[in-house]
């Protein structure tokens, strides 16, 4: 397995790291955009070319692997292990000029995330996470920063999922959110949203039913730079789960965190 995982992280980085170089070349520049799903998402034709990239990789190297993408979806047959892909990562910005965005692979091992790969190619910020070896920034070692903080000072990443729209829940958390904390961002790029928080950018995540080819490498990255993953009664979270409700920060925030969810649900 170890022979295995160096070749996975060497493939993942390589090929993040040109489906990153595709969408950068392409940023500002002329391409469809066509709707998909009933509310409205984007997909362009950069979303394409990428995902291209990073799929034949994964297909030539590790054959014998299932993968889901998030353009073409399932494929290759079902085992012990499954790579996600999110070739471009806020789609919606990149289509109206916005560089937030990303790409996003993600190898999975019995449905708990092994290896996590995130690449902000506008950035040149290249993250890797290993479970059990820590987190990266472009070869270097981080974690996240300790910071105590009252709960009006905090920034606070809020990613719902997009079944969820205008669900009463959902927006009363959210409201709480704007009302207790000093802001609440939301960037429609997750996985931009991940590595903020790992670099203490953003002092928490709240997550609202999102579950996606983007969310386990911004999961991983979070936990192997030292932060917390846990769901809304506070269980750890670190595997695959359809419909997971999240909160993510450092340790010392936990409770705080933990208090203003339980308020805004009412609980």
């Amino acid at each position: 397995m170890e022979e295995l995982l160096q070749r996975a992280r060497e493939v993942a980085i390589e090929a993040a790291v040109r489906a990153g170089q595709v969408a950068k070349e392409r940023f500002d520049g002329t391409f469809v955009v066509t709707e998909k799903g009933e509310h409205g998402d984007l997909v362009t034709e950069v979303d394409e070319l990428a995902e291209r990239e990073i799929l034949q990789r994964l297909q030539e190297h590790f054959p014998d692997h299932q993968i889901r993408s998030e353009e073409t979806g399932w494929s290759g047959v079902e085992g012990d292990w499954l790579w996600l892909v999110d070739p471009l990562d806020g789609t919606n910005n990149f289509a109206v000029g916005l560089p937030v965005y990303g790409v996003s692979i993600t190898l999975l091992y019995q449905k708990r995330p092994v290896l996590g790969v995130i690449y902000n190619s506008h950035l040149e910020k290249l993250y890797v996470a290993e479970r059990g070896r820590g987190a990266t920034l472009n070869g270097n070692r981080f974690e996240i920063p300790s910071k105590q903080r009252e709960a009006h000072k905090l920034t606070v990443g809020w990613i719902q999922g997009h079944l969820v729209q205008k669900h009463a829940e959902a927006m009363a958390l959210k409201h709480h959110l704007d009302l207790t904390s000093k802001r609440v961002l939301r960037l429609w790029a997750p996985t931009v949203q991940w590595s903020m928080l790992a670099q203490g950018e953003l002092d928490g995540i709240v997550l609202y039913n999102s579950e996606g080819d983007d969310l386990y490498a911004g999961v991983l990255l979070a936990l192997e730079a030292g932060a917390q993953v846990f769901d809304f009664e506070g269980n750890p979270f670190d595997r695959m789960n359809p419909e997971p409700y999240l909160i993510a920060c450092h340790p010392e925030q936990r409770e705080t965190f933990l208090a203003i969810v339980r308020q805004g649900l009412g609980r």
